[in-house]
């Protein structure tokens, strides 16, 4: 049976790839702040990441789900500290996790990594800049190390959603989720169920061509 690490994996897109991968049949495992996780672990503190790969072990497929918004403001009312705490979850959070588990892939000849990212990683949400730009570095991130281990047996992509129906989202001021849904074509959000399906896909034997890539989930509102 393969193992699945899921980060941010208490709610929202991760609980939802959670509960996918485990009817796909992987022990899934956890990995979130909530004390109802698996372990619970701050993807920023390195140490914490770490000592919980130590004890987890070895694993097949990785999801980076972990993330917040960070603030809804115009970027020149963004304080240093906010765009940092944005950039560690978002960015340095899942580096640590990747450095922390993605050897041992290597090392076994075959994985899967999917990191989510976010249209507005290729869009740039008004409002929601150090968001936007941090989705912005987990695109590039995926499309670096995807090229970097393609011959290794590991791949790695990334899912793009536009606005999902998720408790980090329900947190966003209605005036921005307003305006986010009505770029949607399909004049709805994202269920969490649809971004598994994607996920399950790309965390399986039958995606073996596709690596260093960007899948959208956006209601056709992608652009490129």
């Amino acid at each position: 049976m393969r193992t699945a690490l899921v980060t941010g994996g208490r709610s929202g897109l991760g609980a939802a790839c959670a509960r996918r991968l485990t009817e796909d049949g992987l022990q899934v495992v956890t990995l979130d702040v909530a004390p109802e996780a698996d372990h619970t672990v701050d993807v920023t503190d390195r140490d914490q990441v770490q000592a919980a790969a130590a004890q987890i072990g070895s694993v097949d497929v990785l999801i980076n789900s972990a993330g917040i918004v960070g603030p809804n403001q115009p970027l020149l009312d963004t304080e240093p500290q906010q765009w940092a705490q944005t950039f560690e979850v978002n960015v340095t959070g899942v580096l640590n996790v990747l450095q922390a588990f993605v050897p041992g892939m290597v090392e076994a000849g075959w994985g899967r990594v999917v990191n989510f990212a976010s249209m507005a990683g290729k869009d740039g949400n008004p409002n929601l800049s150090a968001y936007s730009a941090s989705k912005a570095a987990v695109i590039g991130l995926t499309k670096s190390l995807g090229k970097e281990l393609a011959t290794t047996g590991v791949l790695v992509n990334a899912v793009a959603p536009a606005v999902f129906e998720t408790p980090m989202n329900a947190e966003t001021s209605p005036e921005v989720l307003q305006r986010l849904t009505s770029l949607i074509p399909m004049h709805r959000l994202g269920r969490p169920e649809e971004a598994a399906a994607l996920v399950s896909w790309l965390a399986s034997e039958e995606c073996s061509f596709s690596t260093g890539s960007v899948y959208d989930l956006s209601g056709g509102r992608a652009t490129y």
